[in-house]
């Protein structure tokens, strides 16, 4: 589990530092303010840490984060990701056990990447990142536009998760995730499949079958969670990011992935969200006061700064709940 991170001259992601991350972490903020920045740069680390010495891997750390920081930012120079006026990127993250790793790397750099620390064991689990677009009805041409063409398009983010989602494994699921995946199917009405002669993922709602490209984009959304669950991709200690949960999903989906979420912390997951709703922030202030779990959330603002808090003390000031409350007021006021 990461327990804090400090991130420097990073684009717009400038002089950030977060201690005491739990079990679910929310980054808001409005557009352009890093939210999506923060969350590739703690994938970008932790996806290093976990294919370093893994198997028969012999790439320097170095060498796999530079990769993994090309791809998944996709920049002509890797220097052109310091921040306007920084002399360099710093980054530094912190994990359960006493691990740590952190990096640098300066605005001339090409593929010059310095791993200043590397304390973390090796890492048997493996953590994704969910996309705000579903990807699973363009899984393949994810694949090859990366293998065969090694093209900028699609983002480490992307094509991880598409090389991921294989079809589940058959026998026992893990029990600590079968609540969740009850849940899940429940929620949506049914569960994908890899269907071996049509060499295409169906959607299966009781004995009928259809195509995914039929399925609804949020129900190929959650589906694409439940997958990652059966087929043991995820295990505990996986940690999960998510970037606009929201997209493409009816608020009472919102909620009910909320909860999914929530019961998966039991099982040793760690999430990172950031969203724009209303209702996630609502539906997580909810629980971290029905549940007394820690929530922590960074808020980032147009310029640049930030703020901590935990929804389990507070609702923090953020732009989704001003103007919440303003349409709220404007609506009173007709």
């Amino acid at each position: 589990m990461i327990t804090s991170t400090i991130i420097k001259g990073f684009g717009p992601v400038r002089d950030f530092q977060w201690n005491g991350t739990g079990r679910i972490n929310l980054v808001i903020g409005p557009n352009k303010s890093g939210k999506t920045y923060l969350l590739k740069a703690l994938y970008s680390a932790v996806k290093t840490v976990e294919a370093y010495k893994r198997g028969k891997e012999v790439r320097r750390d170095a060498e796999i984060l530079f990769d993994k920081l090309y791809w998944t930012y996709q920049p002509d120079q890797l220097g052109k990701l310091v921040s306007t006026g920084s002399k360099a990127v710093e980054f530094a993250m912190s994990m359960e056990g006493n691990q740590d790793f952190a990096y640098s790397f300066g605005p001339s750099a090409n593929k010059q990447v310095t791993v200043t620390k590397n304390t973390c064991q090796p890492r048997p689990q493996n953590s994704i990142f969910l996309p705000a677009k579903e990807i699973i009805s363009l899984q393949q041409i994810i694949i090859r536009v990366r293998d065969d063409y090694k093209e900028f398009g699609f983002d480490d983010t992307y094509y991880d998760l598409a090389k991921a989602l294989t079809p589940s494994v058959k026998g026992r699921n893990y029990k600590e995730f079968s609540v969740s995946r009850m849940a899940l199917e429940s929620a949506i009405g049914g569960h994908i499949e890899y269907d071996l002669e049509r060499k295409e993922w169906v959607f299966r709602e009781g004995k009928q079958t259809i195509s995914i490209a039929m399925a609804s984009e949020g129900v190929k959304k959650l589906s694409i969670l439940d997958a990652l669950l059966g087929n043991h991709y995820l295990s505990k200690g996986s940690i999960i990011f998510i970037d606009e949960p929201e997209c493409a999903l009816h608020p009472r989906l919102v909620s009910q992935l909320m909860d999914i979420i929530a019961e998966l912390t039991k099982a040793g997951l760690q999430f990172f969200i950031a969203s724009h709703s209303y209702f996630v922030i609502k539906k997580l202030y909810l629980l971290a006061h029905q549940k007394n779990l820690s929530i922590p959330v960074v808020s980032f603002d147009e310029n640049g700064g930030w703020r901590t808090s935990d929804l389990r003390k507070e609702m923090p000031e953020n732009p989704i709940v001003e103007e919440s409350i303003r349409l709220y007021t404007e609506e009173i006021n007709l």
